[in-house]
């Protein structure tokens, strides 16, 4: 294999390695105003341009937050849209009077990341290996589905497409750093999905170093932590647990609106004529009709991104402080408060604790004990999350805790699985 290319699409950043004549993979670097690395922003900017095709301009990455930051209220950004991949109830994201479905958001995301890349993918290599979750985010995933929309999705990238589970990605990542063989459970905290492979690394040398036993996965991660972030501090102040009065009854407020708010990759979603129109019904009719007007204001006026800031600064800031500051303004919206790590674990609580089941289902899949497990790593951006580390350091113990490379081990042990000369039998 003379070039091979490993791509994390992830639900808050992708990444991209290349592995060019049969070499150690090296990831690719983007160049933006405000960011420069290899981790590129898994988000969408569209805005109106009578000076482009079809009247509508794109950005992605880095480039789409600086789009949308010069001019918020004449942008539709979108991020976490990974998130609807598998979901029956998402049919397309109405954008400016366009109707995209999944895989052409999919596209244009990818051509823009591809634009970005200063060249290194603008002759794609001959061989693409695309990690996907073990199990989709969502209440009820579609999995086929999901593979049909990444086949429209990728397909524009090359005509060799494999796509193999994402733990085991950096599975391939983390054996080169083992001198001797081990059974491993990699642990895959994204924004969307938590996935689990238990992997029989095999010593330097061997014909197939790593060899997958098991996997489990659960579409709970961080963005689910944000959302229990925003259901206590933002939520109460946008109605809900409110009432409205049908005729002679008064009704709760549907609980629909605001489980979409708390999500990220249905938020800007919600900016569209029949939602809004619905929530300014609701509005006339609601007990406290300022605070339906509230969520009005914030989805009107794009605010979904500097919440999503908002949340992103307190969670990193609990991860080193016992407690931290929480601060968002916008939409007729002050908040200002403080949150101590004891609350916000209380908030998870319920997600660790079903995070912890799977674990045990992968070990169960694997056949494999917990007293067998030599090392665990832990990779993505919430496995920085204290409370999620504790988990494994309580259930297997520190010293067989390994982390690193959070954000690019994925992409970096994708790009050596397309090296090998069988991709198939690591295919998800």
């Amino acid at each position: 294999m003379t070039n091979a290319l490993g791509l994390d699409f992830g639900t808050t950043n992708s990444v991209a390695a290349l592995a060019a004549d049969g070499g150690a993979p090296e990831m690719v670097e983007f160049a933006a105003p405000a960011a420069t690395g290899s981790v590129f922003r898994s988000a969408l900017c569209f805005w109106e341009d009578e000076t482009v095709r079809g009247g509508m301009a794109v950005e992605a990455g880095p480039w789409a937050i600086a789009e949308y930051l010069e001019y918020p209220e004449g942008s539709r950004f979108i991020q976490s849209f990974k998130s609807v991949a598998a979901s029956a109830s998402f049919e397309h994201a109405a954008i400016f009077g366009k109707r995209l479905r999944f895989e052409e958001l999919g596209q244009a995301f990818l051509r823009k990341l591809v634009s970005h890349a200063g060249g290194k993918l603008d002759k794609m290599p001959d061989r693409i290996v695309v990690g996907r979750p073990v199990e989709y985010a969502g209440s009820r995933p579609d999995p086929a589905l999901a593979r049909e929309r990444y086949d429209a999705m990728f397909a524009t990238l090359g005509t060799e497409i494999h796509y193999v589970y994402e733990p085991v990605g950096a599975a391939f990542s983390y054996a080169r750093r083992l001198s001797d063989p081990a059974t491993i459970l990699v642990a895959d905290f994204g924004g969307g999905t938590s996935d689990f492979s238990i992997v029989r690394v095999a010593e330097p040398g061997a014909a197939q170093r790593c060899v997958p036993l098991g996997h489990a996965g659960i579409g709970i991660a961080g963005d689910r932590f944000d959302a229990r972030i925003v259901d206590k501090l933002v939520l109460p102040m946008l109605g809900q647990g409110g009432s409205y009065r049908s005729f002679d009854k008064l009704l709760e407020i549907p609980r629909g609106y605001f489980t979409d708010f708390s999500d990220w990759s249905r938020l800007a979603l919600m900016r569209n004529r029949r939602t809004l129109e619905e929530l300014h019904k609701l509005q006339h009719a609601a007990s406290d009709p300022a605070a339906i007007g509230r969520m009005i204001a914030i989805i009107e006026n794009e605010l979904g991104f500097p919440l999503y800031e908002a949340v992103g600064r307190l969670k990193r800031a609990l991860s080193g402080e016992e407690a931290a500051a929480f601060a968002f303004s916008g939409g007729g919206i002050d908040i200002s408060a403080e949150v101590t790590r004891a609350q916000f674990e209380e908030w998870i609580a319920p997600d660790l604790a079903r995070i912890e089941a799977t674990i045990d289902n992968a070990l169960a899949a694997a056949g494999v004990a917990e007293t067998a497990i030599d090392r665990v790593f832990l990779t993505g951006g919430s496995s920085l999350i204290p409370a999620v580390r504790r988990l494994f350091e309580t259930r297997f113990g520190e010293a067989r805790i390994g982390s690193g490379g959070e954000l690019t081990s994925i992409a970096h042990g994708l790009a050596l699985v397309a090296q090998e000369e069988d991709v198939a039998a690591w295919a998800g």
